[in-house]
């Protein structure tokens, strides 16, 4: 392994509160063998983990499942993190969070939310998260703007649905979202099984990225578009968008300390779990992180090449 310089402080935390959720995308990022990772972290146990995060240096903490809405302990959570001076995102499919939840959340210093569709029609958004939400979703988008959070509207984006950006992009500025991430399916995990079946063609990517700029046009300042493309038809693959373990630090639902939150499905590398280490000990010294940070493993022509 070649030699790694010590890092600063992650400045991202994110909490996988758990895998449960009651969506079934088919290109969800969640472990294939999800349900070998059910002992879900206890709450006193997330609230030392954010502690620990803030000790460390980390400065937001994203809140994110499956569905942390599941959580009846999501309050309680939310309030420690505001508490210790975290900018708290949450990450939902929106399944769960009622008027009294969401007033909940805000008082205990939520601020911000994450609303994901799947589609811009009650057909297509139902029936690729083969749950009934697309009315559901809409009304949760009046409850996070009369909460007065900003909001970010995430579509993920594959062949089913990216002939349909126009509308997507016209639903979100309806509803009042800030920003819009147009987020080409990442082919991990059921995502990377049901790859066949979800990647769009050069030509569909394109076209959308066409529209998405004439979009960013029309909008000015009113929202902003991200729109997130895939490595599968690009030149070479993407490198490393959160610096290689210098950034961000996630925490699974079982307490499995991840420098990226598909770390998990590297072969070869093992990582510790919060339960037995603490953060400082797994960010510094553990030899998961260390390992994932260094380019031995890399082979010619990856080690050279400046875009590693």
């Amino acid at each position: 392994m070649s030699a790694v310089s010590l890092p600063g402080p992650p400045l991202w935390l994110l909490a996988e509160l758990t895998y449960r959720c009651p969506l079934h995308c088919v290109f969800c990022y969640n472990p294939v063998d999800f349900a070998q990772h059910a002992d879900e972290l206890s709450t006193d146990d997330w609230l030392r983990v954010l502690r620990q995060g803030r000790e460390l240096g980390a400065v937001q903490c994203g809140l994110s499942g499956g569905e942390p809405l599941v959580r009846d302990d999501l309050e309680v959570i939310v309030a420690e993190a505001h508490r210790l001076g975290y900018y708290t995102n949450l990450l939902t499919s929106g399944v769960g969070l009622t008027p009294e939840r969401a007033a909940a959340l805000k008082a205990a210093g939520l601020d911000h939310v994450q609303l994901s569709f799947q589609d811009s029609t009650r057909e297509m958004n139902d029936f690729l998260s083969n749950s009934k939400t697309f009315a559901l979703k809409n009304r949760v988008a009046g409850l996070i703007k009369a909460q007065g959070w900003p909001m970010v509207m995430n579509v993920v984006i594959h062949r089913h649905n990216i002939d349909h950006i126009d509308r997507i992009i016209a639903m979100a500025d309806e509803l009042g979202a800030e920003y819009l991430e147009l987020a080409n399916t990442q082919y991990y995990s059921w995502a990377f099984l049901n790859r066949d079946q979800l990647l769009p063609t050069r030509e569909q990517l394109q076209r959308a990225e066409a529209v998405t700029d004439a979009w960013r046009v029309k909008l000015g300042d009113r929202m902003r578009l991200f729109f997130v493309a895939p490595d599968y038809h690009e030149g070479q693959p993407k490198k490393c968008v959160n610096g290689w373990g210098s950034m961000f630090i996630t925490v699974t639902p079982d307490g499995t300390a991840l420098p990226c939150h598909t770390a998990r499905m590297l072969p070869g590398l093992e990582f510790p779990n919060v339960r037995s280490v603490s953060l400082r000990e797994i960010w510094f010294e553990s030899e998961g992180f260390n390992r994932y940070r260094g380019t031995g493993w890399m082979k010619e022509p990856c080690s050279s090449c400046d875009q590693r």
